[in-house]
C-alpha cells in the first residue's frame, strides 16, 4: 500500500500525476488542492489513501493528515464514495466536524450526489466520533415551509436558524411571500 507521496506535481484537469524517482503516480486529490497549484513541476507532498477494488487501484492524496482521517471516516459510511469524501474532506476538515456538531444538512447537500437523506446519516454516523453541539431534525419540511426555506437559504440565511424561525409559525395559514418576508423581518430585529 502506498501512504505518501512526495515529488514534482503534472497538474491535470481533475487530479495529480506525482513524479517520484521516474514513476508517475495519479492521484485525485480535492479542488481546492488542484487550483492551489501553480503549475507543472512545483514540488508536493501527499499523505495517501490507497483504493482497491476488483477492477481498479486508485490513489487519494492530501496534504494534511487530518484531512485523510476525515477522508477515511466518511468513505466508512455506507453511501459515501471516495469521490464524495473527497469533495466533502475538501472543504476544510475544521467546517467539516462544525457542520456534523451543528447538525448543518445544507454543508453536506451543496457537494454533488450528497442529498438530504445521506447528509442526515453522514451527520449521525460521524457526531458519534466527532461529537454533536446540536441534535440532528429528522423531521420533513411541508412543501410550503421547504419552499420558505429553500429561499432563504439562496438569501444567505444560516439552515438551523431558519428551521428554528420555521418553527414558530403558521406556515399553512400564510401566503408564501408573506412567510419569506416574516421570517426575513424576524431576523432583522433579532
Amino acid at each position: 500500500m502506498i501512504a505518501y507521496l512526495q515529488g514534482q506535481a503534472l497538474v491535470k484537469k481533475d487530479h495529480l500525476i506525482v513524479l517520484t524517482a521516474g514513476v508517475g503516480y495519479l492521484v485525485t486529490v480535492g479542488h481546492k488542492l488542484l487550483s492551489s497549484l501553480t503549475g507543472d513541476g512545483q514540488e508536493i507532498a501527499l499523505y495517501i489513501y490507497s483504493h482497491i477494488k476488483e477492477d481498479r487501484f486508485e490513489l487519494y492524496g492530501f496534504e494534511r493528515e487530518e484531512d485523510l482521517a476525515i477522508f477515511k471516516l466518511l468513505i466508512a459510511i455506507s453511501g459515501v464514495g471516495p469521490k464524495t469524501a473527497v469533495a466533502l474532506a475538501d472543504a476544510g476538515t475544521d467546517k467539516l466536524i462544525d457542520a456534523v456538531q451543528q447538525a448543518q444538512t445544507s454543508f453536506f447537500t451543496s457537494v454533488p450526489r450528497v442529498g438530504k437523506k445521506l447528509a442526515q446519516k453522514i451527520i449521525i454516523e460521524l457526531k458519534s466520533k466527532l461529537g454533536s453541539l446540536k441534535e440532528l431534525n429528522l423531521s420533513t419540511l411541508t412543501p410550503k415551509a421547504q419552499d420558505v426555506m429553500d429561499a432563504l437559504l439562496s438569501l444567505g440565511f444560516e439552515e438551523n436558524t431558519v428551521q428554528t424561525t420555521l418553527a414558530t409559525l403558521d406556515l399553512e395559514n400564510m401566503d408564501l411571500q408573506v412567510a419569506i418576508k416574516t421570517v426575513i423581518k424576524m431576523h432583522s430585529t433579532k
